[in-house]
């Protein structure tokens, strides 16, 4: 099974946001952010993943909104 790396991207930046902000909300409270910071790790290595795959360059600060454009429309770039 193929899974498409852009969809992978997206889903690791999704994620390490949402881990950022949870993780920073903890740490204003005094709690561990244990969790967030583990999420952060995962998310990070998808994101690594998603990069490595990448036949056709690597994602540039210009070409990540058309990702995720591409990915919320379900179809081929």
């Amino acid at each position: 099974m193929v899974v498409d790396p852009d969809l992978i991207f997206v889903i690791g930046a999704v994620l390490g946001l949402l881990a950022f902000l949870v993780a920073l909300n903890a740490y204003t409270h005094g709690r561990g952010p244990t969790l967030p910071l583990l999420v952060l790790l995962v998310s990070a290595g998808m994101i690594g993943y998603a990069v490595s795959q990448k036949q056709s360059g690597s994602y540039s600060f210009e070409a990540i909104p058309g990702v995720f454009m591409k990915v919320l429309r379900g179809g081929p770039g």
